[in-house]
């Protein structure tokens, strides 16, 4: 069935082709696959994830091992100066604390003193570690914690996206739908518009009725001509509207041709392709919809933030300590008697600047809190409202129904009178104006109850498999 649908939407643009085939239905369930797959702005949202996934590389990058390598050498008069080699190997770690591995071999006329090393060079190995400010979290650690929330929070936004794509396609589907059935009563009406037209022609001719009588009838079936032509503009402009959705492989798009027409059979029908038919109310969690998700990862990966801005009050107190040794392949070279050490303190005597980023990082956290409070309800409350909604215009279908069925029974009636004498052409005209109605006010309640159930599926912010 897919394959058809692709060869009726591409075939149909050569000419005369559209005229010689019969007409092919494109259902609701195709039409929303094809969006779901090829539509540019779906597969636009599948690039939040992949932006999720580089940002999770990047962060993780902070902890992958460096090695660096200084040489710096002076050379003036015929001397040498210094010839200085230093090589360092770092690993950081998950707190804060990085280990580390050097070698240095300094050399020269004029060289400093304490820059004396062996013949072959002096290794160390040793630790750095900072046992204030930095050592429960840091930088680095902060980065990868938010990196995880924002490719959680990444999906999310995918489902989101990906939804209102599909929201919008269904609701052009319904209003494309909506005006091939005007369409179509229209031109069914014509149809009777003319047959009654050319009757009553026959009539006047040979003297059963007044000429005046012609003239009626040729006013209603210009009026069913001219509303005729208004719907095949509209239904033009929406079938132009749903080709905005329609796509193909390698972002080829794809417009509809008249002899491919939108069919919903049944209601459920619209239910199992925006998977809303085992919608529960009483079961339905909204602490899982992916906009509450979102902002919940979102709340988690500021406050992260948070907990590195109050560690920022700590001091800083950095702690290197490194064993030396000129034979590393010697397992007991190193020892406590040759080592090199650090210690280095700062602390802020005011720390404003460090109070002012904990108190932003607070109100931060404190605005998302509120946001998501206000979500939920409201969330709640538009899926109270549509529920409401559908479950008005499931009533008034079933009026409007009644409806259209009494005044057909009106106008057969009124046709028989008229056939019998006892009537006039204006009350049959006025008896299938009213059927109109009733039959277009039919078309646009189920356009609005699909709409809602549409509205339901955005609210729900669901994503179906396809």
């Amino acid at each position: 069935m897919r394959f058809l649908i692709v060869v009726i939407l591409i075939l149909g643009a050569f000419p005369g082709f559209s005229q010689e085939m019969e007409s092919e239905v494109l259902p609701f369930e195709e039409y929303l696959g094809y969006v779901k797959k090829y539509h540019p702005l779906a597969m636009q949202a599948e690039l939040i994830i992949d932006e999720g996934q580089a940002e999770l590389m990047k962060a993780r990058g902070g902890f992958d091992p460096k090695l660096e390598v200084d040489f710096d050498r002076k050379a003036f008069n015929n001397s040498t100066y210094y010839d200085r080699l230093n090589a360092t190997f770092k690993i950081p770690t998950w707190y804060g604390i990085e280990l580390q591995a050097n070698f240095e071999q300094n050399e020269g006329d004029f060289l400093n003193p304490e820059a004396l090393v062996p013949e072959d060079g002096l290794y160390s190995a040793g630790v750095s570690i900072s046992l204030a400010q930095g050592l429960l979290i840091n930088k680095r650690m902060a980065v990868l914690k938010q990196a995880r929330f924002f490719r959680e929070q990444a999906k999310s936004e995918r489902d989101l996206a990906v939804n209102q794509v599909l929201y919008e396609a269904a609701l052009s589907y319904f209003k494309w739908l909506q005006a091939f059935n005007e369409y179509e009563i229209y031109n069914q009406f014509l149809v009777n518009a003319q047959l009654r037209f050319n009757g009553i022609k026959k009539s006047v001719e040979v003297g059963e009725r007044a000429a005046i009588d012609s003239v009626e009838a040729a006013i209603a079936y210009q009026n069913r001509q001219l509303n005729l032509e208004k719907s095949r503009l509209e239904l033009l402009k929406a079938r132009l509207e749903v080709s905005n959705f329609l796509w193909l492989e390698n972002q080829i798009p794809v417009e509809l041709q008249e002899s491919v027409i939108p069919q919903i059979s049944e209601d459920d029908q619209v239910d199992r392709a925006l998977d809303i038919s085992e919608f529960s109310q009483r079961e339905f969690q909204i602490e899982n919809h992916p906009k509450l998700l979102a902002l919940e990862n979102k709340y988690r990966s500021l406050e992260i933030d948070r907990r590195l801005k109050a560690n920022m009050l700590l001091p800083r107190v950095d702690l290197k300590y490194n064993f030396l040794s000129e034979t590393p392949r010697v397992s007991n070279s190193f020892n406590t008697a040759n080592y090199k050490s650090a210690v280095r303190v700062a602390f802020p005597l005011f720390l404003r600047k460090e109070r002012g980023n904990l108190k932003k990082a607070k109100l931060k956290l404190q605005d998302v809190k509120f946001e998501i409070s206000a979500t939920e309800l409201q969330l709640i409350n538009k899926i109270n409202a549509v529920q409401s909604a559908i479950t008005s215009y499931v009533t008034q279908t079933g009026l409007n129904n009644r409806m259209v069925e009494n005044y057909r029974k009106m106008l057969t009636a009124e046709e028989r009178k008229f056939g019998l004498g006892e009537s006039s052409l204006f009350l049959v005209n006025s008896r299938e104006t009213k059927l109109i109605e009733a039959r277009l006010k039919a078309a646009a309640l189920q356009n609005e109850y699909f709409s809602a159930k549409a509205l339901l599926f955005n609210n729900l912010a669901l994503n179906p498999d396809l």
